[in-house]
Formats: C-alpha cells, sequence, structure tokens
C-alpha cells in the first residue's frame, strides 16, 4: 500500500489539555473517517486508552494529572495496552525531550505548530504497521491452531 491509496481508518485517541488543540487534530483526522476519542488530561487519557482500546493514540506531554510520558509508560508496561501506538505531540523541541518520550515508550514523536501533511503521515505509518501486527499475529495463531490439530508425524 502506498501513501496514493486511501489511509487505513481507526479509532484514534487524541490526548491534550488544550481544547484549541484538540480541535485542530480532530479537524485533520476527521476527513480521514477515523473516529476521534477525546481526552484532557493524563488521568482520562489513560482511563479511555484501557477501556476503549484505540489503534492509536496522539499523546500531548504537557498535561495536568499526569504526564504525557507517564501515560505513555503505564499504557506501554501494561500487556493489554502495550501494542497501541502512540504519538508524542507536543511543543517542546529539545532533545531530551524526545529521547525522554522514546524512553517512555512512545512509537514518534511530532512537534507543535502540526502540519497536517506531517500528521496524517506518520499517522498512517502507525496505523499500517498496527494493521500488519495484528494481521501476523492471526496468521501466527491460526498456524499454532493448524499445526496443534495436524496428527504427530511417525
Amino acid at each position: 500500500m502506498t501513501m496514493s491509496e486511501a489511509p487505513p481508518i481507526g479509532r484514534i485517541l487524541v490526548a491534550d489539555d488544550n481544547q484549541q488543540n484538540r480541535d485542530l487534530l480532530e479537524a485533520f483526522l476527521a476527513d480521514d473517517g477515523h473516529e476521534i476519542l477525546m481526552a484532557v488530561d493524563g488521568k482520562e487519557a489513560l482511563q479511555i486508552a484501557t477501556t476503549q482500546m484505540p489503534d492509536l493514540i496522539l499523546l500531548d506531554i504537557m498535561m495536568p494529572k499526569l504526564s504525557g510520558y507517564e501515560v505513555c509508560s503505564q499504557l506501554k508496561s501494561d500487556p493489554q495496552t502495550r501494542s497501541i501506538p502512540i504519538l508524542m505531540v507536543t511543543a517542546l523541541k529539545e532533545m531530551g525531550d524526545i529521547e525522554r518520550a522514546l524512553t517512555a515508550g512512545a512509537d514518534d514523536f511530532l512537534t507543535k505548530p502540526i502540519h497536517r501533511l506531517e500528521l496524517r503521515t506518520r499517522v498512517w505509518a502507525q496505523l499500517r504497521v498496527k494493521h500488519l501486527t495484528r494481521e501476523r499475529d492471526r496468521l501466527l495463531a491460526y498456524l499454532q491452531e493448524v499445526d496443534t490439530a495436524r496428527p504427530a508425524q511417525k
């Protein structure tokens, strides 16, 4: 699949304490047909991620209650949510901030101001990887099932 084809559609959690940022990200992503979930702080992002199981999380770093670093770290340490790709979206631009986000488990990093094409490209890539990983896991489970059902050869 190439970028010229329709992007994969997914359920995306946008976690940002700034209403304008949430509105902008929703406007950019809704055009592609994604289902958008919203969180206004880190605690709500964690709750929505664990109950709604989004395909991708766009996570601001500087949020009240729990920082994006904390949310990311908790999600990546939980076997139920560790495979959800996390794209950190922040105004922080220092290399240390990027390293800290990646250390917390972020899959990618995007700095504000957000450029629509860059956002769509990174979202497309993360959703594509998620889709391919899901397909791989499904095929591996099927192969294991076939192997288990096959009578033992002498």
